[in-house]
């Protein structure tokens, strides 16, 4: 395993969701925002300069938003959950943090949200 500590990321993805407590939140989308930072040795694809040896935000990033998408969760930390062992488990990460935010949850907040780090057990 590599020594390395490289870091791809996404911030801001946007996807809207069916989520919340309330009866009225499981009436409608409400768009939430995600970052990622995801430890993944970049070497090899520095090298080879091929897709195929890094890890692909584009995929991540569709297959988050896949899962915000098709959530049936009523709370953020759950589907936090989720997207954090779905990504370490499919692409292969070391580890990762993931902020999940809710904006408009809180009208006098900006957003609100989760923010948690997991790890390749």
């Amino acid at each position: 395993m590599s020594d390395a500590f490289d870091t791809v990321f996404v911030r801001g993805l946007k996807a809207d969701a069916v989520i919340g407590v309330y009866e009225w939140e499981r009436h409608i989308r409400q768009t939430l925002v995600i970052d990622l930072e995801m430890r993944f040795c970049i070497r090899a694809a520095a090298a080879s300069d091929a897709l195929d040896d890094t890890l692909d935000y584009h995929a991540v990033s569709t297959r988050v938003k896949e899962m915000v998408e098709a959530n049936t969760l009523q709370l953020i930390e759950g589907l936090a959950e989720a997207i954090a062992a779905t990504l370490i488990a499919e692409f292969g990460i070391r580890w990762l943090r993931l902020r999940l935010a809710k904006p408009g949850a809180v009208p006098w907040a900006d957003d609100v949200g989760v923010l948690i780090e997991r790890s390749a057990q």
